[in-house]
């Protein structure tokens, strides 16, 4: 009697790809938080940028070199100076707590987004917004209830909290400006130029701050680099073949990948207020994205 294959559905397709691509981005974290606990965050985001700016310069050159207008790339360096704001504050908060409770506390930023498209494109602000943002706000609350109950809340951790919360406003920003920027150029452009202007804004201040790091280092930099080259690639083919309504639930995933690579890599626990805060939170951004005129782009 022969074997029956196993096939995937062609319609979960897309859905397997994108939980893919968000394991690969929070096996990416887990990476860059070891390094950055080495050699420091600035080192690890420097180094990180140009080998990613690197891994994807020949997927530019096969989508044949497409070079963006000056209008094109000024929305390149203003998300580009973003995200470069957004990564410090991040990581430094990441080195200071669990990487699960740090993302966790980092969903917030697509309700925190809907405020910001309402100050920066005119969107208006809903009802639902706003039971999203108290649904939101009273999840990092019960985060931040729990270790300050069990007694485990350091001024670091308390600094790290602070910081991802400040990242998680920059994240905000950068969703909506993703919006414009998905309608002016591909993942690919998109992709290089930002790791590239990063880089270049990481290299002004590299004679301060960089340090010369380890062989240890520089592997764990150098998988974080490829690891999010991997996850562009699994979002852009699940993205460009599924509805955004669909897949968007999908990237809360990122809590559970998260949990993983913190307990595999750092031995970190998930406790039950990080548990109930994250469920908050991602209930907060799932009544955000229900009836959305324009669904997120990916």
């Amino acid at each position: 009697m022969r074997a029956r294959s196993f096939t995937l559905s062609p319609g979960y397709r897309p859905v397997l790809s994108v939980v893919l691509g968000i394991g690969a981005f929070s096996a990416m974290d887990a990476a860059i938080k070891g390094a950055s606990i080495a050699v420091g965050v600035f080192t690890a985001l420097l180094l990180r940028n140009l080998f990613g700016t690197v891994l994807i310069l020949p997927l530019w050159l096969a989508a044949g070199r497409p070079l963006p207008g000056r209008a094109v790339l000024r929305v390149h360096a203003q998300r580009s100076a973003i995200t470069a704001a957004m990564a410090v504050l991040f990581f430094y908060g990441l080195v200071r707590i669990p990487l699960a409770e740090g993302i966790a506390i980092s969903f917030i930023a697509p309700i925190a987004a809907l405020y910001f498209a309402a100050v920066m494109l005119g969107e208006k602000v809903r009802p639902q917004a706003i039971a999203a943002s108290l649904l939101g706000v009273a999840g990092v609350l019960v985060i931040g209830a729990g270790r300050f109950g069990a007694g485990t809340y350091s001024d670091e951790a308390i600094a790290g909290t602070a910081a991802i919360l400040c990242s998680a406003m920059f994240y905000a920003i950068n969703l909506v400006l993703q919006r414009k920027q998905a309608l002016l150029a591909g993942p690919v452009e998109i992709t290089l130029f930002q790791s590239g202007i990063v880089a270049l804004i990481f290299l002004v201040f590299a004679p301060w701050f960089a340090v010369w790091p380890d062989a240890a280092s520089l592997r764990m930099i150098l998988a974080g680099a490829a690891l999010a080259t991997c996850a562009l690639l699994f979002l852009s083919w699940g993205y460009a073949r599924a509805e955004a309504q669909v897949l968007v639930p999908v990237e809360y995933t990122g809590f559970l990948w998260a949990a993983l690579f913190g307990w595999l890599m750092f031995g970190e626990s998930v406790s039950a207020a990080t548990l109930g805060g994250a469920a908050l939170i991602v209930l907060g951004c799932w009544i955000a994205a229900k009836k959305r005129e324009h669904p997120a782009l990916g």
